[in-house]
């Protein structure tokens, strides 16, 4: 299936002339390079066209009683509204094209052997802080599949490898501690055990089921073996939780960039703490789950950050099976390079979708 983006949200109203869309367009592009008001004469000095100051000022007047642009103070010049930058993202951006090199090293990137997903959906995050300049943020549902296999590995020491397989096929790994000079015969048992009460239920009935049991003191495990089977079972409960699933945001220091001022670092605060809410995390969900491609959030348009002046570019990562396996994208200022930023979403997307959940 053919990704990008959805259709236009907002298509150029009448009275915006060619002229005026390219004044627009001008202030809009100079804005996310520098983040200042634009004057009339920088304006004249970037338009190809012969243009005077003054006959630009009327313009950008024009624009100003649209709605598209306002003064920020008392200075002449302009910066775009909300609803400027979503009629320039909808019928004036040119989004680019990411280089063969670039997408082998996302590709490269996630691919990597051996690594688990929660390291997966970190180094996806990451990356794509990376490459935006902005924060990465990566959204996975809580895995609800049943399990086919559990396995203890023995690793030397007290530690050893827990390899869990699910119904559809998907691996992960974790490392454990265990009692010192635990046998290789109590790894099998708890793996055994495990595997004898999975029976295709999710991580949290397994859970429920094992911690029933061992609380009525109805196993036949040993103390060594029971320590094994709870560690095993342990290390999920911690990083998966109950919470519904697992939001890995990168780059956040980068959204302090620009900050000045106490009431920007208030907005910046509010932002993080909204981050970390559980309900953050499944609207981030919701807003993709429609979509087929990449979606543009202009600042309060997602309805989660207030008026922290933020945008959210997010979009859906499928499998094979164009089921939804989670979500991904950047938050950043409104003037986030948007033509650079929605082609690395859309291709991160991607890949991390085959990834996540080849069915």
């Amino acid at each position: 299936m053919k990704r990008g983006l959805l259709p236009a949200q907002a298509m150029l109203p009448p009275e915006l002339d060619g002229r005026s869309a390219n004044i627009l367009r001008e202030i809009v592009e100079e804005y996310m390079a520098s983040g200042e008001p634009v004057g009339s004469r920088t304006l004249s000095r970037r338009l190809g066209q012969p243009l005077s100051p003054a006959t630009i000022r009327n313009v950008m007047v024009s624009l100003t009683e649209a709605g598209l642009l306002f003064s920020p103070h008392t200075s002449a010049g302009r910066l775009p509204t909300e609803k400027g930058l979503r009629l320039f993202v909808d019928g004036l951006l040119q989004f680019g094209a990411l280089s063969e090199d670039e997408q082998k090293v996302i590709g490269y990137s996630l691919e990597a052997r051996g690594r688990s997903l929660q390291d997966t959906l970190t180094e996806a995050s990451s990356l794509l802080a990376g490459m935006s300049d902005a924060a990465g943020l990566v959204v996975a549902p809580k895995g609800e599949g049943g399990i086919k296999h559990i396995e203890f590995v023995a690793l030397g020491g007290n530690r050893a490898l827990v390899v869990l397989v699910g119904a559809d096929g998907h691996v992960e790994n974790r490392v454990i501690e265990i009692p010192a000079g635990t046998p290789p015969s109590a790894l099998v048992e708890a793996a055994n055990y495990l595997n004898a009460r999975a029976m295709g239920a999710s991580l949290p009935d397994l859970r429920h089921r094992v911690g029933a049991e061992m609380s009525e003191n109805r196993t036949v495990l040993n103390s060594l073996t029971a320590e094994v089977v709870e560690s095993g079972l342990a290390i999920w409960n911690t990083e998966r939780g109950e919470s519904g699933g697992t939001l890995i945001v990168r780059g956040q220091s980068r959204l302090l960039a620009d900050v000045d001022g106490q009431e920007r670092l208030v907005a910046i605060q509010t932002l993080f703490d909204r981050l970390e809410a559980q309900e953050t995390m499944l609207r981030l969900l919701e807003l993709v789950e429609s979509s087929e491609g990449v979606r543009i959030f202009i600042g309060a348009e997602s309805g989660l950050f207030g008026a922290t002046g933020m945008s959210v570019v997010m979009a859906p990562a499928r499998n094979e099976a164009n089921r939804i396996v989670g979500a991904i994208g950047v938050i950043g200022p409104t003037r986030i390079n948007y033509g650079r930023v929605v082609p690395v979403v859309d291709y991160t997307a991607r890949i991390l979708g085959e990834l996540l959940g080849q069915a």
